[in-house]
């Protein structure tokens, strides 16, 4: 890291200085930074092989491929997801690594897999949460491909947080989805085959439904319950647990 852009690291206001300082920049140069001169060798993309993953997926095989890719298989995920990420992995040449809940847990808990429709909560935290927040112990940053358009409860969504002593990086907030068809068609990067069937973001298979016209591209997720967030973006809490 460049003697000045350490300075940046001292404080409790590291994301927004760092939201300041790289405002503006193009995402591609943005994406370089953090992966070569921010956290070399102490970042990872999360990943969920979804409906625009191939445009992060894409930019950091560009910049370096043995950046670690995190992607969490909670089991319960649509054949789809899975086929397409290993297209993604070959044609890139990524650095995939598939993480997934404990076995145990799922046994005590969610022996019939039918834990969503009784605590959707805590399903999410034993599939997705736990296992990531497990994941990132020894990285000091993750990016992440959450976007403003995609739900009133992102719409202020900042482009560096901080995370405890973890910043996580989201690179494509301010981007738009015709931004992201653009860059899919410029690329000629394959689409998540679930996307022509009316699926704009993909979970599990109990808890993801096609996005209707005139909805936000997450009202297929949950659909019918007050749940809008898996919890990924409150690993915070999860900081110190024995998990």
């Amino acid at each position: 890291m460049a003697a000045n852009e350490a300075v940046l690291f001292a404080g409790t206001d590291t994301a927004a200085r760092l939201a300041a300082k790289f405002a503006g920049m193009d995402t591609r140069e943005l994406m370089r930074r953090v992966i070569k001169d921010l956290f070399p060798g102490r970042i990872a993309l999360v990943s969920s092989f979804g409906a625009d993953s191939a445009v992060l997926l894409h930019m950091v095989a560009q910049i370096d491929k043995a950046t670690p890719v995190l992607f969490i298989d909670t089991r319960v995920l649509f054949a789809e997801t899975l086929a397409y990420r290993d297209e993604l992995v070959t044609l890139l040449g990524l650095s995939n690594i598939t993480i997934g809940p404990k076995p145990a847990l799922l046994t005590a808990e969610d022996p019939e897999n039918f834990l969503w429709a009784s605590n959707p909560g805590r399903c999410c935290e034993i599939r997705k949460v736990l296992p990531l927040a497990e994941a990132l112990e020894g990285y000091d940053a993750w990016i992440s491909g959450l976007k403003r358009f995609q739900a009133h409860t992102r719409e202020t969504l900042a482009l560096f947080e901080s995370e405890g002593g973890r910043i996580k990086i989201n690179p494509l907030a301010h981007w738009t989805a015709i931004k992201i068809r653009d860059y899919l068609d410029a690329f000629d990067l394959p689409r998540h085959p679930l996307v022509a069937k009316g699926y704009f973001s993909i979970g599990c298979i109990p808890c993801t439904s096609p996005v209707r016209s005139g909805e936000d591209q997450r009202a297929g997720r949950w659909r019918g319950s007050n749940k809008v967030e898996c919890g990924l973006h409150t690993l915070p809490l999860y900081a110190g647990l024995d998990i």
